[in-house]
């Protein structure tokens, strides 16, 4: 797990894309800081916890591949 520090402006989903390339990792985020749960647009200077991001396994892949990491 990570830290983030906020600057004004930021929400839940640019910190999402910001920190871990993605905005579906909103909700993860949200979960690991509930104390912020009902802010919308941060002020600057917050800290958030940022949980790692999954590993994503390609759907193109042959099935004996999808388990492998590398």
């Amino acid at each position: 797990m990570t830290k983030y520090t906020t600057i004004a402006g930021d929400m839940w989903d640019g910190i999402a894309y910001k920190t871990l390339g993605d905005e579906a990792y909103t909700d993860r985020i949200m979960k690991a800081n509930p104390q912020h749960r009902r802010t919308v647009v941060f002020p600057a200077g917050i800290t958030l916890d940022i949980p790692d991001a999954e590993a994503r396994v390609s759907a193109d892949l042959p099935p004996w591949k999808r388990g492998r990491t590398t």
